[in-house]
């Protein structure tokens, strides 16, 4: 595969692969009808098995399926040919799985010869400008961004009309519980409540608490400030009663700043237990910080 597809820059040739995809949405206006390439039998084409999207929402799928009943698919698929004969889609699945509902036997295509990093790079961000898109997707499609394009925070922040805090805070909620996440994923928990829980050893069962007794994301902001504050008494208390730390203590900060390369302080409580406090000094430090716990890294920074 061409390398120069794997690193183009986001906005670079982005609207050259766009150009035929229409992000479409069922609730906004009716879209501007665009002459197929053809028409296909519903079962010779196939969905692209990478899709971002894992969610389909039922209400918003059968109220879809309903227009499509009564005024047909509007927008063609994007699809490109298979090797087998049948075509793999490229943008439009949830047209497709609603024709389904809809008893069409075939659909309107347009036929593009796309690359698989760019079948891929477009099925991301089509989903992206969605707007029913849940939290934790839409977090995914940035780092498949990340990862397989290598575009940066800031690249895809301006490729895609986003803040860069935008992209930096739901790409944060990717470190949470894996528990977490899929209540997110469901819309049994908001986004605004999962940032709360960022970083907290108890995120699983605080999760479960907020769904079961419907805490406002307000109330879960307060508990998780309390819970800082009572941290940072036992440390205040900690440096009182021993203002001076043991060589293993200075060593093991000393290992873990090394490994992490950012300040590392230790406070030991006089009934056991402590706090460890991390310093960053930008929100690529944060960044970085996120990913070393939430994976194995922090095992190989530690071993360093």
């Amino acid at each position: 595969m061409d390398k120069k597809n794997d690193r183009r820059g986001l906005g670079r040739g982005l609207s050259a692969l766009m150009a035929d995809v229409n992000m479409d949405n069922s609730r906004s206006a009716p879209a501007v009808e665009r002459a197929p390439d053809s028409h296909l039998p519903i079962e010779k084409i196939f969905p692209n098995p990478n899709q971002p999207r894992r969610v389909f929402e039922p209400q918003a799928m059968d109220e879809l399926a309903e227009s499509i009943r009564q005024k047909g698919v509007i927008q063609p698929l994007i699809v490109r040919p298979s090797a087998d004969g049948r075509y793999e889609i490229v943008a439009g699945e949830r047209r497709w799985r609603a024709a389904q509902a809809a008893n069409l036997h075939q659909i309107p295509v347009l036929i593009r010869d796309f690359s698989d990093m760019e079948m891929l790079e477009i099925a991301i961000i089509e989903n992206i400008q969605r707007a029913d898109l849940n939290a934790i997707d839409e977090a995914q499609a940035y780092k498949q961004l990340m990862d397989k394009f290598g575009h940066t925070q800031e690249k895809i922040a301006e490729g895609l009309a986003r803040s860069r805090s935008h992209i930096a805070n739901l790409l944060r909620l990717l470190t949470l519980p894996e528990v977490v996440q899929d209540l997110v994923r469901t819309a049994r928990l908001s986004a605004g409540h999962a940032r709360a829980l960022i970083g907290n050893l108890d995120a699983e069962v605080m999760a479960l608490r907020i769904v079961k007794d419907g805490l406002s994301v307000r109330a879960v902001e307060d508990m998780m400030r309390k819970k800082t504050t009572d941290f940072a008494g036992v440390a205040a208390s900690s440096r009182r009663t021993s203002p001076e730390k043991d060589a293993d203590t200075k060593a093991l900060e000393a290992d873990l700043a090394a490994g992490m390369q950012m300040a590392v302080s230790i406070e030991h409580a006089a009934g056991g237990g402590g706090v460890v406090t991390i310093t960053y000094k930008t929100l690529d430090d944060l960044d970085r910080l996120c990913a070393l716990l939430s994976n194995a890294e922090l095992s190989d920074a530690l071993a360093r």
